[in-house]
């Protein structure tokens, strides 16, 4: 397969993407990846690094065409290929697209991947390597504005798919990216499960996370946690009630581990983009489980018995039964499910083993036909 890969700038896309090249290469798959930006940079060898974005549009054109130049003559013969880029750049020129037409018209991509990420990341990132004064509020916005070029330029090529891929906090989402581009006939999955209103509940999050985990496994899954911007707005309305204007947030690095230097965070900017996330939130979701073949959402037991059934899992049911997905249901508690799930789900289990049993019987783990639903 031909994927693009696009994300905003701070995504850090470079090592991701190698890393799912070595993970390929594991499988015994080659899968080339082109940098563009380090392509533009032998192009223009007078230019010093970091600062490309600042030369003239007209120059910038002129490196990025030729870069994709010789991507089209390199790339010929390789059966699977990733080309890292940008849809749009917002910088000192304003906000303008980041490729040809007629050249991505003759890579003649199958997929289209915007890779996102938790915004206070990307803030972080972009002001480690550019010198740059862009709030969250303005990250956000970037964010949906290379999203949306990406899904336009899906649709402006006949045949390609469009698909949003969060980058992740830990090693298993460079599994998915491989899976998408090397093994396209892998079920999509959408992981549905309670998020906020059960974070300060262990017991259940173990469980929930070894759902996740399951899936992960045996599918190509669009884990909705893997951005999870929610808890740092309910950490910020938190510190905002005790006084404080700073939140210090530890991220994870990729791979799996724990940054040892926390990301400060002003809290006044946290509390400006409310709305974007939980806007986001609804928009990117709902797109995650359209992306999927197929919505399997866990339900835990709550303590006093009570299904652990929030607001969002249920609009992400409904929304998939009305889009003629399947719908499976883990059901854990002793309490019946109501007939809102019942007269909607493809089927119920009783725990995620018995799921997974019933996918692996009716021959869910193996890949379909090209691009089948």
């Amino acid at each position: 397969m031909r994927a693009i890969i696009t994300g905003q700038i701070g995504m850090d896309k470079k090592p991701y993407l190698e890393a799912a090249a070595r993970f390929a290469g594991e499988q015994g798959e080659a899968l080339h990846v082109y940098n563009v930006g380090d392509l533009m940079y032998k192009e223009g060898p007078d230019v010093r690094p970091g600062k490309i974005l600042d030369l003239p549009i007209s120059r910038l054109n002129s490196l990025r065409r030729a870069a994709f130049k010789d991507i089209l003559a390199d790339s010929r013969d390789h059966a699977n290929i990733i080309v890292n880029t940008h849809a749009t750049f917002r910088w000192r020129h304003g906000l303008f697209s980041a490729f040809d037409y007629d050249q991505i018209e003759k890579m003649k991509p199958d997929l289209f991947i915007c890779l996102v990420d938790n915004i206070e990341v990307v803030h972080h990132r972009l002001h480690r390597e550019h010198e740059i004064d862009a709030t969250l509020k303005d990250c956000m916005v970037w964010r949906e504005e290379e999203i949306l070029a990406t899904e336009l330029m899906s649709r402006a090529i006949p045949g390609s798919r469009f698909y949003i891929l969060s980058r992740g906090r830990h090693a298993m989402t460079t599994r998915q990216l491989f899976r998408l581009v090397c093994r396209p006939g892998l079920r999509k999955v959408y992981p549905s499960f309670p998020m906020s209103h059960v974070v300060d509940m262990p017991d259940v999050l173990a469980e929930i996370d070894a759902f996740r985990a399951a899936l992960a496994d045996h599918f190509i899954t669009f884990d909705p946690g893997d951005v999870d911007e929610k808890l740092l707005l309910d950490r910020a309305i938190a510190a905002a009630r005790d006084g404080k204007e700073f939140l210090d947030v530890a991220p994870h690095v990729f791979g799996g581990a724990t940054s040892a230097t926390p990301i400060r965070v002003r809290i006044r900017e946290v509390l400006d983009i409310a709305g974007d996330i939980d806007g986001q939130i609804y928009m990117r979701d709902f797109k995650l489980v359209d992306q999927s073949d197929m919505i399997v959402s866990y339900i835990p037991e709550l303590p006093g018995g009570i299904p652990g059934l929030s607001s969002g899992v249920e609009r992400e049911l409904h929304h998939a039964f009305e889009h003629t997905k399947e719908v499976f249901v883990v059901w854990k508690p002793k309490k019946s499910p109501s007939p809102f799930i019942t007269e909607t789900a493809t089927r119920i289990f009783s725990s995620t083993k018995e799921a997974l049993a019933y996918f692996e019987h009716n021959g869910y783990f193996g890949e379909k036909n090209l691009f089948g639903n």
